[in-house]
């Protein structure tokens, strides 16, 4: 929703942001639903997941949840047309996306950043149907913060990942490689947080925020570095949910209603 508000001054209709907001808890839940149905064999194997819906078997048989998961994604498809073409499209491949690249995928990135930055998109493209470097670098933030997000919870839990049959990067490389990219990563996530302050013409209590938030990214993955330490990993998995991405979204939002 952040997107949203920023495509839209700031000062969206709250009508449209409602239909926004509804539009994409549909499409989100749909594609959840599908991932979760086709991946239901890997998440029964995993001590993380097991006790999941489908995966422990509380819904019998599966297939059950179908016709809802469908219906969800029909449902969020025709309100994103409604919203406008570019958002359906958006939606469309992004439910492609989180299909195709699952826990079978070989890899995380950079598949997966499509149906990562399919909310954004949907979001942004609802109330400006044009791109800018201001949304794409939005989706190169979102793009390099999955990474981030992903992989810490599989190097956090490692052997269950393994135990499950996944062995591509980074749980089939030795921690102490692996880790080594998360750096990469957080810098240059953090530079482009900055970047969207001079992009975006945002003031102070963004750039305060951006700041703040991109130096702990980046110390808490040198941390994980120097520890190669699961407890580390799964500290980095929970900062970049919240608070480094929910609170820099919601500082994009506070300097456009406080300081514009």
């Amino acid at each position: 929703m952040g997107a949203a508000i920023v495509a839209s001054g700031g000062y969206p209709s709250l009508s449209r942001l409602f239909l926004i907001l509804v539009t994409i808890l549909l499409a989100s839940a749909g594609a959840n639903g599908l991932t979760n149905y086709l991946d239901r064999d890997i998440d029964a194997r995993m001590e993380r997941t097991k006790h999941r819906a489908l995966p422990s078997g509380r819904i019998r048989p599966p297939e059950k949840v179908l016709p809802l998961t469908v219906a969800l994604v029909i449902i969020g498809l025709g309100l994103a047309w409604h919203l406008h073409p570019l958002v359906f499209v958006v939606d469309l491949i992004g439910t492609i996306a989180a299909v195709v690249f699952r826990k079978r995928a070989t890899c995380v990135f950079p598949q997966g950043a499509i149906s990562s930055c399919t909310p954004v998109l949907m979001g942004w493209l609802s109330f400006e149907a044009t791109f800018s470097w201001e949304i794409v670098l939005l989706c190169l933030l979102i793009a390099l913060w999955l990474p981030l997000h992903v992989w810490s919870i599989m190097v956090a839990n490692r052997q269950d990942y393994l135990n499950a049959g996944i062995s591509y990067f980074p749980v089939n490389w030795e921690v102490k490689k692996s880790v080594r990219v998360f750096p990469v990563f957080s810098v240059g996530l953090y530079i482009t947080s900055i970047a969207l302050y001079f992009v975006g013409g945002f003031s102070w209590l963004y750039l305060i925020a951006a700041n703040l938030l991109g130096i702990t990214m980046v110390y808490a993955s040198l941390r994980l570095v120097l520890s190669s330490a699961s407890r580390d990993a799964w500290r980095l998995y929970k900062l970049s949910a919240f608070p480094y991405l929910g609170l820099l979204f919601l500082f994009l939002c506070l300097d456009i209603w406080l300081l514009w």
